[in-house]
């Protein structure tokens, strides 16, 4: 049984990443040419205007955000569009009554936005490097934080598919929750330059943990103890999993 489980979740990971290398114009390519105008504009232009941030220059204190922006929309979109679209042509039901457990379902989703999200930060990284000479402190914290930061926004992606009800519903989290978020989590200045009240508030931003844990990783500099940031992102996974998890076994949002 168990072997029967992973040949399926096998079967639902390929078929994940089949479909982005297929479609790799508007899935890796897009993000390797936004990421390059914020290098240029952000890094270059403005940079050289701002000086240094955190101790090193203005373009090394931003590359970590931008990979980190990178992996979030990726990981998200997928998931957010691969399952939606097999919700929308009715082969979901398929999938569900297979005598495969929901959990190899869900993990095998994850997996694809998981695999997009580290292969575009790997593209964002090494577009990064005609920019700035990039110096890494902390090889581990830098794999485990863009890999559970993956895990958190591919679930997000999950549970915004199954409750979308048209393909206009995939874009409204995007585009009026996860952008503000990411602008404000901290990737282009340090919330060390806020007033006192708005340091607050950016603390409410889950991203911004995120983002200062994967800064520490390149630069050995954060405005977040990275004890603060893992328990942050270790609970929103839990949460978000579970929920997932509950969403697939009651079916909800997943029945006509």
């Amino acid at each position: 049984m168990m072997q029967q489980n992973l040949v399926a979740l096998q079967s639902i990971l390929t078929k994940e990443i089949t479909r982005y290398f297929r479609i790799w114009i508007q899935t890796l390519l897009p993000p390797a040419i936004t990421m390059s105008l914020y290098f240029v504009i952000f890094g270059n232009l403005i940079g050289s205007r701002v000086g240094e941030m955190g101790g090193v220059s203005y373009m090394a204190y931003i590359t970590p955000g931008i990979i980190m922006m990178s992996v979030i929309t990726n990981s998200y979109s997928n998931v957010v569009s691969s399952f939606f679209s097999a919700k929308f042509q009715r082969h979901i039901e398929e999938l569900l009554v297979a005598p495969v457990p929901n959990i190899y379902i869900l993990l095998g989703y994850i997996g694809g936005g998981v695999s997009r999200g580290l292969i575009t930060g790997a593209i964002v990284t090494g577009i990064s490097l005609f920019f700035v000479d990039l110096q890494i402190h902390n090889w581990l914290v830098v794999f485990i934080v863009i890999l559970l930061t993956s895990i958190l926004f591919a679930l997000g992606g999950f549970i915004n598919a199954v409750f979308a009800k048209k393909f206009d519903d995939i874009s409204i989290v995007p585009t009026f929750i996860l952008t503000p978020l990411t602008y404000l989590g901290g990737v282009f200045y340090t919330i060390t330059l806020l007033p006192d009240f708005w340091q607050k508030v950016s603390m409410a931003n889950p991203i911004l943990y995120m983002v200062n844990a994967f800064r520490y990783g390149f630069l050995g500099y954060s405005d977040i103890s990275l004890v603060t940031a893992f328990s942050i992102i270790g609970l929103f996974i839990v949460a978000l999993f579970s929920f997932s998890l509950y969403l697939l076994n009651t079916g909800k949002g997943l029945k006509s």
